[in-house]
């Protein structure tokens, strides 16, 4: 009898350890605070330090344009040529992307036409990290499997 109950308590305490793994604990549906990304990235302008596209280093295409995230979502890149875009920080979730929670940085350029500089930028970039002057970002492509890496910091 008393091995009957010493079974039935192991059983129980093995169901209960096992149900406490499987909860969903690591998965809440808090998702982080695109907040502070977005008032760092309004707050003055910006460069490309780093542009790397599947492992080649592409900067110096980007390095001498004034990026500005303006707070009505509207993205310009000025040089010698200017481009116009939209740009957005959400947060992620499980039915997005990997990881869970993150933040997202929406890029996209939309004038002039599409060309090399605005498909290699617009993209829906995962932030790494962020200060106040720097914004490191990345992406892995679903198409070739490439990873690219974009980092601007402050002027």
């Amino acid at each position: 009898m008393k091995k009957l109950k010493l079974i039935s308590i192991l059983t129980l305490i093995v169901v209960f350890n096992v149900a406490s793994m499987c909860s969903d604990d690591d998965n809440s549906n808090s998702a982080a605070d695109p907040s502070p990304v977005i008032n760092t990235v309004t707050s003055g302008t910006w460069r490309i330090t780093l542009y790397q596209d599947s492992g080649v280093n592409e900067t110096n295409n980007y390095s001498n344009y004034i990026f500005t995230f303006n707070t009505n979502g509207v993205l310009t890149a000025a040089n010698s040529t200017s481009y116009n875009g939209t740009w957005s920080v959400t947060a992620s979730n499980s039915n997005d992307d990997n990881p869970d929670n993150d933040l997202d940085f929406n890029i996209a350029f939309v004038t002039p036409a599409p060309n090399a500089f605005t498909d290699d930028l617009t993209d829906d970039w995962d932030v790494i990290s962020y200060t106040a002057n720097r914004i490191q970002l990345i992406d892995v492509s679903g198409g070739n499997g490439g990873t690219d890496y974009l980092t601007f910091e402050k002027n």
